[in-house]
């Protein structure tokens, strides 16, 4: 006998609406999902293109000769809250915009007297490497403490430009804008990597601040503690450090005179009467010395001749260096000479002479750090090729060392004109005993540009930084007097003859920074680069997750589709076996129901 049980299906009955949303659930489930990802500002790619290029030029507007230094945490701010969320690659491309409408307007005196295309192409290249800097900020915009990680990323991004390529190019330093801003004294315990990171931090945590306040979800006090604290901490910082700037003669005073003689012309073939500029600064230094003997001018220890002076090579032309010796004669005190010296070799040099009343030329220093495509021309052979000029053009030869200059009661430190943006160039010069820094510079090529003011600006960090006076000498301004705490005491205008004299204070105390060298940016760089690895692990996890989370919502969606020519969603189905009337229990064989 066969079972006398019947199957009966159990189902709830289903409407037509619920019919629906159950086919439309696994769509809901992925765009829950994508929901998932952090909240970023739905802006258009031409509003973040805006504020890319306006954060640029922010950060511009902060340099010298302007005073507004708080722009520029500003405009890193802007760059902070356009790349927030995004992939690396938006990173780099709006990071290149951000970097053009600052390199652009910064430099482009690069092309004063060589036409238009020089400082794009100049500033495109830089803006290349600092691309790569807001990638990698871009990489880490999500985790926590983003701010902080940024920071350090952009310490790393202006170490690898300040030595790549050619020897690099640090011109832009965010530091190097900050010298009449509050940050200005962490120079003088970690050098200009610790500023820039400072300023860098304040303008990220203020971007990090206007996102958190932008979701308006998320205005919790402890999504807030964390931005204003990168904001305030290194201000705070900086205004804390001031009393820790050393500005007591420690080693003495010494009365010291700028000379600057100012040339025949501006432009590039200035030096093509190098004769006449160096009777213009043999003309300054005997007017000088006149007004000493007539008891106008107190008499000065020292003198400082600019870069490029004397471009005749006194070693080998009798006429240059009987003038040099009777100036020196002159002013009763020994004098630094900047003098392009072609006798000691194949190549000529960019020398500082010490010529000395009485005795003459008794030592010298050469330009370590030489300007790329002006006094060296790097793959010289591969530039020949598209020009002949590079095989005559820019043929200096390096010096090796740092050399004091023991002038008077000072010794002095030589640091000529573009060296003074390598932070080991001048920090050499100053750890080999000297206690005043000497800049000759010759600044004539670039004409009345901005050029000047932001050299100028280097020479206040650096005497922050080393707790040094500093003399600038130039052949056509600005010339300037500045004390150990970046403070300006004299200065000349452009293309103006003139002479500076003063009593400055000879500092021999070595300061934290001198202390720790590069530590500081080389601790900064390898932290920047491990949240960079841990950011880019973490994009590459949440983008698998989110991938599979998707692909799962994506085959729930394909499996309902496929289900039946009208979907049905059955949430529960009992099964049960039912006994027909008339059959006992015992015609079951023992099964029960």
């Amino acid at each position: 006998m066969g079972l006398p049980y019947a199957w009966r299906v159990v189902a709830p009955t289903l409407r037509p609406a619920e019919v629906a949303g159950n086919a439309e659930r696994p769509a809901v489930e992925a765009a829950r999902l994508r929901r998932r990802r952090p909240h970023v500002p739905s802006w258009s790619t031409s509003a973040r293109l805006v504020a890319a290029l306006a954060g640029g030029i922010l950060l511009y507007a902060s340099f010298p000769p302007r005073t507004v230094w708080w722009l520029a945490p500003i405009g890193f701010a802007l760059l902070g809250i356009v790349v927030y969320g995004r992939r690396a690659r938006a990173g780099f491309g709006y990071g290149f915009v951000w970097s053009m409408g600052f390199m652009i307007p910064l430099m482009y005196w690069t092309g004063s007297f060589v036409g238009v295309v020089a400082p794009w192409v100049l500033c495109s290249f830089e803006a290349l490497i600092m691309a790569l800097g807001t990638a990698a900020i871009a990489a880490v915009s999500r985790l926590r403490g983003a701010p902080l990680w940024a920071a350090l990323l952009w310490v790393a991004d202006e170490a690898l430009r300040a030595r790549v390529p050619f020897g690099g190019l640090p011109w832009g330093k965010v530091a190097f804008g900050q010298a009449d801003g509050s940050y200005l004294s962490l120079a003088s315990l970690g050098g200009t990597p610790l500023v820039s990171f400072a300023v860098v931090l304040s303008g990220f945590g203020l971007g990090a601040l206007v996102l958190v306040l932008w979701r308006k979800e998320n205005r919790r006090r402890n999504l807030i503690v964390g931005p204003v604290i990168a904001i305030l901490l290194p201000l705070l910082a900086g205004i804390a450090a001031w009393p820790l700037v050393g500005t007591d003669p420690n080693a003495g005073t010494a009365t010291v005179a700028a000379i600057q003689g100012n040339v025949p012309r501006l432009g590039l073939d200035f030096d093509t009467q190098r004769r006449i500029v160096l009777d213009y600064h043999a003309r300054e230094t005997q007017a000088l010395a006149a007004e000493v003997r007539a008891g106008k001018v107190k008499q000065p220890q020292l003198v400082i001749w600019p870069e490029n002076s004397d471009d005749v090579d006194p070693y080998v032309n009798p006429d240059a260096y009987a003038e040099l010796s009777q100036a020196a004669s002159d002013i009763n005190a020994p004098m630094e000479v900047g003098a392009v010296v072609y006798s000691q070799g194949p190549r000529p040099k960019n020398t500082a002479i010490l010529w000395e009343p009485g005795k003459g030329p008794v030592l010298q220093y050469v330009k370590r750090k030489l300007m790329p495509f002006g006094e060296t021309i790097p793959w010289r052979s591969f530039f020949a090729f598209f020009d002949p000029i590079a095989n005559v053009a820019g043929n200096f030869a390096p010096g090796d060392k740092a050399v004091p200059f023991p002038m008077g009661p000072a010794v002095v430190g030589i640091d000529t004109c573009y060296e003074v943006a390598f932070d080991d160039v001048v920090r050499d010069s100053v750890t080999d005993g000297t206690n005043l820094i000497a800049v000759p510079t010759n600044n004539a090529t670039f004409g009345k540009t901005e050029m000047t003011y932001q050299q100028l600006a280097m020479d206040q960090e650096r005497a922050v930084e080393h707790g040094r006076s500093v003399v600038v000498a130039a052949t056509s301004g600005v010339s300037a007097i500045i004390q150990p705490d970046g403070t300006i005491t004299q200065q000349t205008e452009l293309f103006t003859p003139a002479a500076l004299v003063a009593t400055v204070p000879l500092r021999s105390t070595i300061t934290l920074a001198d202390r720790l060298g590069s530590w500081p940016e080389w601790v900064m760089v390898v932290v920047g680069l491990l949240a960079l690895l841990f950011g880019v692990r973490s994009n590459i996890q949440r983008a698998g997750m989110r991938r599979g989370a998707e692909a799962l919502a994506a085959a729930k969606a394909a499996a309902a589709t496929r289900s039946a020519p009208t979907p049905v969603a059955i949430d529960e189905v009992t099964i049960e076996y039912v006994r027909p009337r008339g059959v006992d229990e015992e015609d079951t064989d023992g099964r029960g129901a």
